[in-house]
């Protein structure tokens, strides 16, 4: 039986070995998962598991990633469940490991990225396709050109406002495009006001569209920056979901950057 470490240095230890049915609470590695070729082992996921679009359809829903139904996931005889520190509740993954090895991701940067998916490999046995698609990405962000840094702030939500902070996955992916997060010095996901960005003075604001939705009627709340600041609606996917989304990623940051860069207002 194989016995491995997940990203919160506990013992996980799938059994049978490789696990024959899988329930993900994690978007991101749910498509993962999927890229890793185990879609017959994926038995459970979330209404939030929305990728690859047309095999998740099939595949029965056990709540959201907040709301987990602990009787769902157990009625699905899971031989492993996946999910991740800041998606899921410590209530949740308590509840669930009492039943069924639970693997726990924590992902930070590229760097504990990398590490989720090269430990997903062994503990589902697709080790050789995710040490691939990790040279992979490695190779996709190395070759990432190098940008002038923009101050940048990246909102996640609305009432209350929320951005990105200092130790987010979405932080890493703003510093390889050259986006100087105006919220570095507060951890997570802080409360803020818009007088606190206002004096922030950024060149550029992100407005995400996930998981607050943001449209472009919603640009109209920031009137009192500068005219010399530029608001821009995201893909929140690109910013945020780890896995093989990664190689996509570099693809739009590098489109992304080059149309942001050329506006007449960031020079």
């Amino acid at each position: 039986m194989l016995e491995i470490l997940d990203q919160l240095g506990r013992k996980v230890s799938p059994n049978p070995f490789p696990p024959k049915r899988i329930v993900s609470l994690v978007p991101s590695q749910t498509e993962l998962l999927f890229y890793l070729g185990l879609e017959n082992e994926v038995v459970g996921l979330t209404r939030f598991c929305i990728h690859p679009h047309e095999k998740v359809k099939t595949k029965p829903i056990v709540g959201g990633t907040k709301q987990v139904h602990i009787e769902k996931v157990l009625a699905l005889s899971p031989d492993l469940v996946i999910a991740n520190k800041e998606e899921n509740t410590a209530g949740v993954v308590s509840e669930l490991q009492k039943f069924v090895p639970v693997f726990v991701s924590d992902v930070n940067d590229l760097s504990s990225a990398l590490e989720m998916i090269e430990l997903l490999g062994r503990i589902t046995n697709t080790s050789e396709m995710a040490g691939k698609l990790c040279a992979d990405i490695q190779r996709a962000m190395a070759d990432m050109p190098e940008y002038k840094p923009l101050k940048t702030a990246y909102l996640i939500w609305k009432k209350p406002w929320m951005a990105a902070g200092g130790g987010t996955f979405i932080h890493s992916m703003m510093a390889l495009a050259g986006f100087e997060n105006v919220f570095s010095h507060n951890s997570r996901y802080p409360e803020i006001t818009l007088t606190q960005l206002q004096d922030l003075e950024p060149g550029l604001v992100l407005l995400s569209s996930e998981p607050y939705p943001f449209k472009e009627k919603d640009k109209k709340d920031f009137e009192m920056l500068k005219k010399n600041c530029v608001l821009s609606i995201v893909d929140g996917e690109a910013f945020s979901w780890y896995g093989n989304r990664m190689l996509e990623t570099t693809q739009y940051l590098q489109k992304f950057n080059k149309q942001i860069r050329t506006s007449s207002v960031i020079k």
